[in-house]
């Protein structure tokens, strides 16, 4: 099977165009409006709540639009999905919902298209391949938000210990979890196969064994030959000989392992951004480098995008175009990037964050985009085979488990949501 290469993110630059309003849709009518906007929270804590971001960014909007006001509600990511859910099968869509996922509002034609919202500008700042991640059948319906990458993580207080040196194949990730072992590191290598986000840590080990979840055609792919390979490794390498410590891979969630990696019991893991500052408030020396592959440096890593969609029940397109316009500025996307350790999704805010020293930590994840793969997130079958993914996949690393028989299961679960879309 080969890899699908649609998902690959490319930053390229922008048109050089006038803004103009790109509402070629459906506008809304004059008078005073308001826009209703269901948002994720990125923050960590009450201090940093992106109900902040967003109640500082729609107060410099509504003092320039008096006739335009924006009511914005934040959620937790455990609950913004399905409260969006709940309003779109109550018949109470908001304007617009800031979420993980768009494809199954664009399939029941309940969404704008980006061409009815975003002036030519705005829609040309788009990292094209994002753009491109967030089209069903060739129409984008699904705006970036956010984007992020991963890196593997390394602790080097115990790699000095060890006497080792970040891994670049498989093997001598092997051999450097063995080493961490002998050390008495008690996650030598943490492997977080738990439902919070095991469809990630899933996705970065298939492209770094040459496989992924779909093939060049967006068909999946789940129990290719590549990918049966890269889990027997995983269960003879490294869970089988006791490499990944004393949670099993399929109860490890990413929230721990990290929390792990913070207290100093990790030797390695993949990592978002976001983990840095974890690891720096307890004082923990690490490093980053790319994810190793089987025979050299992983030729593609994982990268996650989160989404803006707008909603056409309430006719507000021109109003949301605008609104849209001022929240993909350079400055508010640089803003938001900063204030969550995320990677921008305009060209003009990474050009910017490529280049100022003040996101030089960045500037790691930042390199990988150009060879970060996404989510299938444009197949409406997605997030049910997310889901599977999540519930099954640990039991294809358990003692008793089978990598080839778990990948068909998920598969078989893929092609039934696949048929019955």
């Amino acid at each position: 099977m080969q890899r699908r290469r649609t998902g690959t993110i490319a930053a390229v630059s922008a048109l050089g165009m006038t803004a103009v309003l790109g509402g070629c849709g459906v506008t809304g009518g004059s008078g005073d409006v308001t826009l209703k906007l269901i948002a994720a929270d990125y923050g960590d804590s009450a201090a940093n709540s992106s109900q902040k971001y967003w109640d500082h960014l729609v107060d410099e909007y509504e003092s320039k639009h008096p006739d335009v006001k924006i009511d914005v509600s934040v959620y937790s990511w455990n609950d913004v999905d399905r409260k969006v859910k709940e309003l779109v099968d109550a018949g109470k869509e908001p304007d617009m919902a800031q979420i993980g996922a768009y494809a199954d509002y664009a399939d029941k034609d309940l969404l704008y298209t980006a061409d009815d919202l975003l002036s030519i500008t705005a829609q040309a700042d788009l990292a094209s391949q994002l753009a491109t991640a967030g089209q069903v059948k060739g129409v984008q319906y699904g705006m970036p938000f956010a984007a992020s990458t991963r890196l593997l993580f390394y602790n080097k207080t115990l790699f000095k210990q060890a006497g080792i040196t970040p891994p670049k194949t498989w093997n001598e990730l092997a051999g450097d979890a063995r080493a961490l072992k002998a050390q008495g590191v008690k996650y030598p290598y943490a492997l977080p196969l738990g439902p919070e986000e095991a469809q990630a840590e899933t996705m970065q080990w298939l492209l770094s064994g040459g496989g992924g979840y779909t093939d060049d055609v967006g068909t999946y792919g789940i129990d290719s030959a590549q990918n049966v390979s890269t889990f027997n490794w995983l269960k003879d390498d490294l869970v089988d000989k006791g490499l990944t410590g004393p949670v099993a891979p399929g109860r490890l969630n990413r929230a721990d392992a990290f929390a792990a990696f913070a207290k100093g019991d990790v030797g390695m893991l993949n990592g978002h951004p976001s983990l840095m500052k974890i690891a720096a408030k307890k004082g923990v020396k690490y490093g980053m480098v790319p994810m190793p592959g089987v025979d050299g440096k992983s030729k593609n890593t994982m990268g996650v995008a989160d989404w803006m969609m707008a909603f056409k029940k309430n006719g507000h397109a021109k109003q949301v175009g605008d609104f849209l316009d001022f929240v993909y500025s350079t400055k508010n996307v640089l803003a938001f990037s900063r204030e969550y350790d995320l990677l921008p999704v305009t060209t003009s805010a990474s050009e910017v964050m490529s280049n100022d020293k003040q996101d030089a930590d960045l500037k790691p994840f930042l390199d990988q985009l150009p060879l970060s793969e996404l989510y299938p997130v444009g197949n409406t079958s997605w997030a049910q085979v997310a889901a599977a993914v999540k519930k099954e996949i640990g039991g294809a690393v358990a003692p008793n488990g089978s990598p080839a028989g778990t990948l068909a299961q998920i598969q078989s679960t893929a092609t039934m949501a696949e048929n019955a879309q």
